[in-house]
């Protein structure tokens, strides 16, 4: 008697007919639309929303002046003045402006020291030391470069006068004290805000997550109900599917959200694009091949949820590469994001032509083409000779 082993094959399909299945399921899978469709959406316009204000202003700072003088004084007015700071004390006792610290009313404070201003006139060097709020580092940047702003613009003036007052005009006093003009822009973020310099790099972040989550979920669905062995057209349509909603999101971050919010941009929409192309495709594999592996739905999300920290310190912008162990720098590769966020700064905020991005966007072709492999490989389906009993 003859007995044919139990195997599971899909058969034969269309790519445009996977293509559009896999878009129907989708769209009836509300996990994962709203994983694919409805979290880049949400993400593009809240996530900057906690960046709108791009630079830190008016932070709250104490003065304590142990020196009492019109220098001082005048220090203390300049501080106010400057649009970094706001001071709220003016104090005699430093240990007054350590608990103003501690309890959250201020974020930082300069110590003048008593006898400045004779100092001053004495030519000795003096010091004003400036303490601030280090766990957070906008504040401190806010309070270091707002009481250094302060303290130079006094500085300054008390050069100019020592100069006139050794025979120098005004004109010549400026320039002795200053002889180099020098004047700083930031190139690629002229507004110096942090929002600038954060979300087009965490946007890159966002589209991998939000697919590669999405992918996994799907994939482990289809695991679950043994629809993931399937043939190579099958599978290509699937994740051609998954590209198209990556490209989507793509396109509406490149395309809109960086234009709403004026983001720096290099003008280089063609590698943009060449970007995309590149980058969504291994994301959406990567995706495929992790849920394939997970086997199931619900542990692909409780899985990957919470890798976008790690993976965002491991990208190169958050973090100086140097810092990492060795075995990261090198296995932080594996991602997309790493290359990927690389190649969108350099294409999208840098302007820098293709070529400067080609070793990255190489190695997202790279990592694609052997996830690609890899799913097709695990999923291919299983195929065995009837055997004969009799």
């Amino acid at each position: 008697m003859n007995t044919p082993a139990l195997h599971t094959t899909a058969a034969p399909r269309s790519l445009l007919y996977a293509w559009l299945q896999t878009l129907a399921i989708v769209v009836r899978d509300k996990g994962v639309l709203l994983l694919l469709i409805g979290a880049p959406v949400l993400y593009g316009f809240f996530y900057p929303w906690f960046y709108a204000d791009e630079v830190l202003t008016r932070v709250p700072v104490a003065v304590v002046d142990m020196d009492r003088t019109s220098l001082s004084r005048q220090i203390t007015r300049f501080a106010d003045a400057d649009p970094r700071i706001e001071v709220r004390l003016v104090t005699g006792s430093e240990h007054e402006a350590q608990q103003a610290l501690w309890r959250g009313e201020i974020e930082g404070y300069a110590v003048i020291p008593p006898h400045l201003k004779r100092s001053v006139v004495r030519g000795e060097n003096a010091v004003v030391s400036i303490e601030a709020n280090g766990a957070y580092a906008l504040l401190n940047k806010a309070v270091q470069f707002g009481f250094a702003e302060a303290v130079g613009t006094v500085s300054a003036a008390v050069e100019i006068r020592k100069l006139q007052s050794g025979g120098h005009s005004a004109q010549q006093a400026q320039a002795s004290r200053a002889p180099v003009q020098l004047q700083t822009v930031a190139l690629f973020n002229p507004i110096e805000g942090y929002g600038s310099f954060v979300v087009p790099a965490v946007a890159l972040l966002i589209l991998q997550q939000t697919l590669l989550m999405g992918a996994a979920l799907l994939t482990g669905t289809w695991v679950e109900a043994g629809q993931h062995r399937a043939c190579t057209t099958a599978w290509l349509g699937r994740m051609l599917a998954l590209c198209t909603l990556g490209w989507a999101s793509g396109i509406f971050y490149f395309g809109w959200i960086f234009v709403l919010h004026d983001y720096p941009r290099g003008g280089n929409p063609l590698g943009a694009l060449a970007l995309l192309a590149c980058y969504v495709p291994a994301v959406a594999a990567m995706g495929a091949l992790l849920g394939l592996w997970f086997g199931n739905r619900e542990r692909a999300l409780q899985v990957l949820l919470f890798t976008t920290l790690p993976i965002a310190f491991v990208a190169g912008f958050s973090w100086p590469v140097e810092a990492l162990p060795e075995p990261l720098q090198w296995l932080r590769w594996l991602l997309p994001s790493t290359s990927g966020v690389q190649a969108s700064l350099r294409l999208n905020q840098l302007g820098a032509p293709l070529q400067a991005a080609l070793p990255y966007l190489c190695g997202l072709v790279v990592l694609g083409a052997v996830c690609t492999a890899a799913v097709l490989y695990t999923a291919r389906p299983l195929t065995s000779p009837r055997s004969s009993r009799v």
